[in-house]
């Protein structure tokens, strides 16, 4: 979000570097609502992409439409603002701006949902209640073998399986739901190509910018007339004389700022797709915990003794002729 905001800042300031800086204001607060309508507010997609342009407008028109010295005041200012429904300045550009982003917000939203959800699945599983029951089979499995001198045995394989299964059931449950969910990120990452990606959406704003204030500058004239018969004749703040050739002698030492470079792999499809690939080593994870620890952990490998929660046996291992 805050790349695809400073590379629509630095190509503002390439195109338009009169009006680049009074223009990061509502390009901020768009970024600023996108952000809050992706994390579950009830923004509507049409309403903050309007109150963009709305603000936008008087910065075109003070610039670019009807340029002159010194700002014009709040009051032109907010005049000016109210009228641009009515006069349409860019054309249709504010239309699709909020339907790109509608279409492409809603699997965004979606994953930024599912993510949260995961999250919180995790977090509850983080720590595991165990029962009576369990925690006695635990005592047996490890410290029974004590009792007769055994201290550095380990439990056989399957008797280690039948305890920790046992013990771990409520994690089993989770399984199937959980495999649904990561098979649910799979397919829900797999739709946010073309208009469904938001990150693409996003940083694309900076070309329908472009095309919205050119429309603009076409239609100046026409525009013109319709605010002055609006709010009639532009009221400006007087400006001193130092302060516009300091101004000036600032544009001209001033390098227009060129769209920042991001790194190779630093998009969001490459995160996604990273971030999925991880996820999909752990789609076993809950109906397979017990094996894990098990195999990891708890056992000797082949061929050596074990304890079978009785005795201390030899597990042989079979081996092909």
């Amino acid at each position: 979000m805050r790349h695809a905001e400073n590379h629509t800042n630095a190509v503002l300031q390439g195109l338009h570097h009169s009006m680049a800086d009074q223009a990061a204001g509502p390009v901020r607060e768009l970024f600023t609502d996108i952000s809050l309508f992706l994390l579950g507010s009830e923004l509507s997609v049409d309403e903050l992409v309007q109150r963009f342009f709305d603000a936008l407008f008087p910065v075109v028109y003070s610039h670019l439409i009807n340029p002159g010295p010194g700002e014009i005041s709040p009051g032109y200012a907010e005049c000016v603002r109210s009228s641009r429904r009515d006069v349409r300045p860019f054309g249709g550009a504010p239309g699709l701006l909020a339907d790109q982003i509608a279409r492409s917000g809603v699997s965004g939203k979606l994953l930024l949902q599912a993510l949260h959800l995961g999250i919180e699945v995790i977090n509850t599983t983080d720590h595991l209640q165990l029962s009576r029951e369990c925690r006695r089979a635990l005592l047996k499995m490890h410290y029974c073998p004590h009792c007769q001198g055994l201290t550095e045995s380990k439990p056989c394989m399957g008797y280690c399986l039948n305890v920790m299964r046992g013990c771990l059931a409520s994690m089993a449950e989770i399984d199937a739901h959980w495999r649904e969910f990561v098979h649910s990120l799979e397919g829900l990452s797999a739709r946010m190509q073309g208009p469904q990606d938001l990150e693409q959406v996003l940083l694309g704003v900076h070309a329908l910018l472009r095309d919205a204030v050119g429309h603009a500058q076409k239609s100046g004239p026409r525009l013109s007339a319709q605010v002055h018969k609006l709010c009639g004749t532009p009221s400006r703040k007087p400006t001193q004389l130092v302060s516009i050739q300091l101004s000036s002698s600032s544009s001209r030492d001033s390098v227009p700022l060129k769209a920042p470079v991001r790194p190779l792999g630093d998009s969001l499809a490459v995160r996604r797709r990273d971030f999925l690939s991880s996820m999909r080593h752990y789609r076993t994870y809950y109906g397979g915990l017990a094996d894990q620890l098990c195999v990891s952990e708890l056992v000797f490998g082949d061929g050596q003794s074990c304890w079978n929660g009785t005795d201390i046996v030899k597990r042989f291992v079979l081996t092909s002729q």
